[in-house]
């Protein structure tokens, strides 16, 4: 597993979300706020490996609007470098449209999920998920403790 600092792999999550929210290309609102880092593994107590993590809405926007956005998805992506793994249904009980996409030099996938309004609770929406690879941690040196001037050291 590569090592790779944590900012470097969030902000490239970033700029991957960026640029799928750029060839969606529909006046919606966007959910806030940007990417984190999670752990790789089901405990939450380990921080390494870890992984960056942006999850992200598109809303208030016409579904019919949302849904050429994932169309351009299909043909915007591949020309940007991505190749779609997977466009199909996401089995589910809704049963929505979704693309899986990894980027060209495989550090980033998403996944793309298109979301018809079934009440006012859940309005229609286009779901992003951008995560990285896992990555190790770069190790931090070890600072030794501060003396005063004079005292020994071993």
């Amino acid at each position: 597993m590569e090592t790779r600092d944590k900012d470097a792999a969030v902000a490239d999550v970033e700029q991957a979300s960026s640029r799928i929210l750029e060839i969606i290309d529909v006046k919606g609102k966007a959910t806030e706020p940007g990417a984190t880092t999670s752990p790789c593994s089901d405990d939450y107590h380990q921080e390494d490996p870890y992984q960056a993590l942006h999850l992200w809405s598109l809303y208030k926007a016409p579904f019919a609007e949302l849904e050429k956005g994932m169309n351009r998805l299909r043909t915007g992506l591949p020309k940007d470098g991505w190749t779609i793994t997977k466009d199909g249904r996401d089995g589910t009980v809704a049963n929505n449209p979704q693309i899986i996409a990894e980027s060209k030099d495989h550090r980033v996938k998403a996944d793309i999920r298109l979301r018809k309004e079934i009440t006012s609770q859940s309005p229609d929406l286009l779901t992003v998920t951008v995560r990285s690879r896992c990555y190790h941690a770069p190790a931090t040196p070890v600072e030794p403790e501060e003396q005063p001037p004079g005292m020994w050291h071993p």
